[in-house]
């Protein structure tokens, strides 16, 4: 159920690089009036599929690695996956350079600047997007609904106590709405968290099981997600009347996750107004009726995507068995011989094996 539910996901983010490619692209092409320029629009939607075949190409390699091995038609696309994917780049950066013409050279490199910072806007974040469902939809769900959350609440609180303006780029954003989204942001992803991490639908990340070929999502918790007794400190004990209290150590991420999605996150979104406002737009597009384009509701996700990335790889994710043991599996026997006699002479040495020991 989980896998295509991944899968969902992944095709409705691919969707979503698209449209908001499209929404960025299509806004440079009119405020520089890029109508006469040979190539722009296919060149553009060339390296859109260039780094798209880059980037989900290294999540095939990576997660999906003794499944890829098992299919001969794949395994010359993935061994030379990087190679393949420089010379697809190298053909596009050679029709630029071919597509220059006079007059033109400086609203060609213009635009050749904006379709790459919009592939490193869109592409590269929405990549980091599926790398995080990849961990377990815990990943996905928390911060996206932390970033809805504070956008809520930083409104209604907003709207009744708001009275100090909070940034010039967006006038209607007040000081009492920005403190009293933080923390109804933080309670709601603590309360949130403790639902979720009940549920190995959840909390488990999706692997390949090359014994059954097939994708599973059945795991043994890790220690975030198993419930765990924590001393209250003695300030709050007399506030709380608790001395200890019992909970998923995922809430204390959780907590950084929210702090994340309320105080930084909307600077996505002043930076989304800055954007419009350079180029006298009121939204990216019309693409939601009453609501702009896909952009305008994407400007703090693609930020916390970036976040929940970074917070994984630097505080959560360690040494992953699993995996290593599925790059062993694809190497040659005698490679796989060599790794063995190795790890068994580590062994011996840490005293773990003993010398006499055969295998």
């Amino acid at each position: 159920m989980q896998v295509a539910v991944l899968l969902t996901a992944f095709n409705k983010q691919l969707q979503h690089i698209y449209i908001c490619y499209h929404e960025i692209i299509t806004i440079g092409y009119r405020v520089y009036h890029s109508y006469d320029l040979p190539w722009f629009r296919s060149l553009s939607w060339y390296f859109l599929l260039c780094v798209n075949y880059f980037f989900y190409g290294e999540t095939v390699a990576d997660y999906f690695a003794t499944f890829v091995q098992r299919r001969e038609q794949l395994q010359f696309l993935i061994r030379y996956h990087r190679f393949i994917s420089f010379a697809l780049y190298l053909t596009g950066f050679c029709m630029f350079v071919l597509s220059l013409v006079k007059k033109h050279y400086r609203l060609q490199f213009y635009m050749f600047a904006w379709t790459h910072v919009t592939l490193l806007i869109t592409v590269t974040q929405s990549h980091l997007v599926i790398q995080n469902l990849f961990e377990g939809m815990i990943w996905f769900l928390v911060p996206i609904s932390s970033v809805i959350c504070n956008d809520i609440t930083a409104y209604i609180f907003g709207f009744f106590f708001g009275r100090t303006p909070l940034i010039k780029l967006s006038p209607k954003k007040t000081w009492e709405g920005f403190i009293g989204g933080f923390f109804s942001t933080v309670v709601f992803g603590f309360i949130f968290s403790y639902f979720l991490a009940q549920h190995q639908y959840f909390v488990c990340p999706v692997e390949y099981n090359s014994e059954t070929n097939r994708f599973v999502t059945e795991c043994e918790p890790s220690e975030l997600f198993q419930m765990k007794k924590y001393s209250v400190p003695p300030l709050l004990q007399a506030v709380l009347g608790w001395e200890t209290v019992n909970m998923y150590p995922f809430q204390m991420h959780s907590i950084a996750l929210s702090t994340f999605a309320s105080l930084i996150g909307p600077f996505g979104g002043f930076f989304a107004s800055g954007f419009k406002r350079a180029f006298k737009i009121k939204d990216f597009a019309d693409t939601i009726p009453g609501h702009g384009g896909i952009m305008d509701r994407f400007d703090c996700q693609y930020l916390m995507a970036t976040f929940v990335h970074v917070y994984i790889t630097s505080f959560i994710r360690g040494p992953n068995p699993s995996k290593l043991l599925k790059q062993l599996l694809i190497l040659q026997p005698e490679q796989q011989l060599s790794v063995y006699k190795t790890l068994k002479s580590h062994l011996v040495e840490k005293g773990i094996l003993q010398p006499s020991l055969r295998g």
